[in-house]
């Protein structure tokens, strides 16, 4: 690799990561690459820098591609194709969380919901019917919940994560409002 210690230590480290996450480590690299670099980079130079082949470096942009993490750019005068990675965090953490429903929760639900069309057959599909009603309302009620995280703005969605287990307080407290209203009420109707 041809790249300065700091950002040689975060491009191994997101590559390591990367096959973790069930993506190409080489992949991982590439994108690693393209978060820190100060500019846009073309195929030739990614080859050159993480040290790997050219093939290598095309199939990568096109799953980063469409992964939807990347962006081509044209330089004036230079013909070739330059990529530049996602610079928001928060973008980047709606676009994966996206991108991962798509591949990995909607076709799950898709043959839950498949599942429960059909009629069982015997007491253990209906057994079996029941536990997937149980995992498909389960998984609706994240995804759902999901969708309304997805479209709050990033103000609201960051003050919503700095509240942490202040959210138990929050539901708690909503939890004794209508007795304390209910108890003041009561207590009107009786003068």
């Amino acid at each position: 690799m041809d790249l300065p210690p700091l950002i040689q230590a975060f491009v191994l480290h997101f590559g390591e990561m990367g096959s973790r996450w069930g993506i190409n480590r080489t992949v991982g690299q590439i994108y690693a690459l393209l978060y820190a670099a100060d500019r846009p980079l073309n195929a030739e130079e990614i080859t050159q820098r993480l040290g790997v082949s050219r093939s290598n470096v095309s199939m990568g942009l096109r799953e980063l591609d469409t992964w939807r993490l990347v962006k081509l750019k044209h330089l004036p005068d230079d013909r070739r194709d330059y990529f530049t990675a996602l610079e928001d965090p928060w973008t980047i953490v709606r676009t994966l969380a996206e991108e991962r429903r798509k591949r990995e929760v909607d076709p799950t639900l898709s043959v839950l919901r498949d599942l429960l069309m059909q009629t069982p057959a015997s007491e253990e599909e209906q057994h079996a019917q029941a536990r997937l009603r149980d995992l498909t309302a389960t998984i609706e009620l994240l995804t759902g919940w999901a969708d309304e995280v997805q479209r709050l703005p990033d103000e609201r969605l960051i003050q919503l994560l700095k509240l942490g287990s202040g959210v138990v307080k929050l539901l708690d407290a909503k939890d004794r409002l209508p007795a304390m209203l209910g108890g003041k009420s009561r207590a009107r109707k009786k003068e």
